[in-house]
């Protein structure tokens, strides 16, 4: 019984508590924190309305802006296509035989890639895509192959995992997290071929 009186007492203090806790006024808010908070899309630049329609015209775009011979590509269109924070990233295996990762935000890939594309061709293309979609969301497995010529054998192959956005406007690139392909790491037969 004493138990019971204890918790009866103990519920009743916290409820008045909160109780006063709701009756108090927030504090006003300062001109500078009442002003809108900035846009963080206002730095993506406006996509292609094609590049964006669909998973499959998003993912077109991606591996379409990062292919062609040496030269410039267009950031401007590979920026449209991530979301402001989206991040891409390497998982690597060192000789050691440790996982390596290196992250990257879209700027960060345009820079260092930028510099390798302007002295080499690099060609990429998937093999399979394998689609999972869910509400307004969508997780695809992309095995590509990457060539410094079109129609050369690849120098590379391995998977993008790409997760993407539907904001109900558009789709975004929320992130891209890829794999190569080693002697320890084949392609799984079904991502190897069409």
């Amino acid at each position: 019984m004493k138990l019971a009186v204890l918790t009866l007492a103990a519920a009743f203090a916290i409820s008045q508590s909160a109780s006063a806790q709701s009756s108090e006024k927030p504090a006003p808010q300062s001109a500078a924190s009442a002003q809108a908070a900035p846009d963080p899309f206002a730095s993506v630049p406006a996509p292609k309305p094609d590049d964006v329609k669909s998973i499959d015209a998003i993912m077109t775009a991606v591996y379409d802006v990062i292919s062609g011979p040496p030269g410039e590509r267009d950031w401007s269109r590979f920026r449209s296509l991530f979301l402001p924070t989206a991040r891409l990233t390497a998982a690597t295996k060192g000789p050691d035989g440790a996982v390596r990762l290196r992250p990257m935000s879209a700027d960060d890939y345009a820079t260092h890639a930028g510099g390798y594309f302007l002295k080499n061709g690099f060609f990429e293309h998937p093999i399979v895509n394998r689609v999972q979609t869910f509400g307004n969301v969508a997780q695809v497995f992309s095995s590509y192959e990457s060539r410094h010529a079109a129609g050369e054998a690849p120098f590379a192959r391995g998977i993008n995992s790409f997760q993407l956005l539907n904001d109900g406007k558009r789709w975004w690139v929320v992130s891209i997290l890829w794999d190569e392909e080693r002697l320890d790491n084949p392609l799984p037969k079904d991502f190897a071929s069409k």
